[in-house]
């Protein structure tokens, strides 16, 4: 795998950029390796500076459900920019974005629109804290809801229902809002035991504190209802991101309609932004959204294919846990179950580190973590999956044990 042209770029970007690098994970430090600079992407494959070809795993992220390059965002996204690509003034595509997601997802009976999955967590907290007249949050370690400071904050353990309930007797009257990820992607996949769910949605109601459900990763990923669908479960927020934007910048945030009338013009709790509602944004992902809803087979057949990835990697890694929900997985290097930050960052994440780079030589395109998602997208083949698992067996021994180690 020649990498000269992406090491040469790497080695001027941290001239310029903190890191080299807009976002962290993407220096590629923990699997001791410098970043591949991606030039082009299509389908389920992505091509780097240095012409090398990769079945993408990482899908930027999240958003990229149908795959790179889809081409009915494509021609969508040809047609807006013969108008215009900012007007700083309200559209129909907002309105029609908005009603797709309320039309879909039943918690979220009106909804604003930002930038990014951190403005919408952030401006969900603070709307929470207005309303509710309290100040306190409790969140969960391990979740991720952005790099913006949250003050007066309880951490909890993911999972623990007990020490949830212990946390609302002792300042129950104080916490404005519970936030968390359904399905977490942010310690790797670890998805919430339904019992868990349950109990945070009774609590929070008792005590009349709000549930935030930050689905930035999951909405519109693990089900068309996203997580809340899948656990049968209405938060009174809900944070949205990735899959709505089609693969451009977005974010958003929505909930039951006397909780968000509360934000300006409405009310009192202000908030804005330049590009929120940008029409290029809302073409990509309002086209995203109706190809999703109108072609629901969408969902078995990544059902499907994560499913046989999944089968295929229990089988050939003796050493690893596979957490999935949906087209979302995570391969945990460890011989105990995943289901809490401390419980993942008891895996071998040197291990995991040496089997992302022997699969990235392989050509097989991997979060550069052991506390991120893999996802699948509905551009991936059988053969993609085949690939897959075939470079998988060609780097471990008969026994299930990293060649590599």
């Amino acid at each position: 795998m020649n990498l000269n042209r992406s090491d040469k770029l790497f080695k001027e970007a941290q001239k310029l950029i903190p890191g080299g690098v807009n976002s962290p994970v993407r220096a590629f430090k923990e699997i001791g390796i410098n970043p591949p600079f991606i030039a082009k992407a299509q389908g389920s494959r992505v091509y780097d500076e240095d012409g090398n070809e990769y079945i993408d795993f990482v899908g930027s992220w999240g958003p990229m459900i149908l795959g790179h390059n889809h081409p009915g965002i494509k021609k969508a996204l040809g047609k807006q920019l013969e108008l215009g690509t900012s007007y700083g003034a309200p559209t129909a595509l907002e309105v029609e974005t908005a009603g797709i997601i309320t039309e879909i997802v039943p918690s979220v009976e009106m909804i604003r629109m930002v930038n990014s999955g951190t403005e919408a967590t952030m401006s969900a907290l603070r709307l929470a804290r207005a309303y509710t007249k309290r100040e306190k949050i409790v969140k969960f370690a391990g979740n991720y809801h952005g790099h913006h400071v949250i003050e007066n904050t309880i951490t909890a353990d993911y999972n623990d229902t007990e020490g949830i309930k212990a946390i609302f007797r002792e300042s129950g009257a104080q916490i404005a809002t519970v936030i968390l990820e359904p399905v977490s992607g942010n310690m790797g996949v670890v998805p919430a035991k339904q019992e868990f769910l349950d109990n945070l949605r009774a609590i929070t109601q008792k005590y009349g504190s709000l549930l935030i459900f930050d689905e930035v990763m999951t909405g519109f990923r693990v089900a068309l209802g996203g997580a809340q669908s899948l656990y049968n479960i209405k938060p009174d927020l809900t944070c949205f991101g990735k899959i709505i934007g089609g693969g451009l910048p977005v974010g958003a945030y929505g909930g039951k309609r006397e909780i968000m009338e509360m934000v300006a013009p409405l009310g009192p709790v202000y908030q804005a932004g330049t590009l929120s509602g940008n029409p290029l944004a809302m073409t990509a992902g309002l086209t995203a959204l109706k190809i999703l809803r109108e072609n629901p087979e969408i969902y078995i057949q990544l059902e499907k294919k994560a499913k046989r990835l999944q089968e295929g990697l229990e089988t050939d890694i003796m050493e690893a846990r596979i957490n999935r929900v949906g087209s979302m997985m995570s391969v945990f290097f460890t011989q105990k179950p995943v289901f809490d930050y401390r419980s993942a960052k008891k895996c071998n994440t040197q291990m995991y580190a040496k089997y992302c780079k022997s699969m990235l030589e392989k050509g097989i395109y991997l979060p550069p973590s052991q506390f991120e998602a893999f996802f699948i997208s509905h551009s991936h083949t059988d053969e993609d999956i085949d690939l897959f698992l075939q470079k998988n067996k060609e780097i471990l021994g008969r026994t299930g044990g990293l060649k590599i180690l």
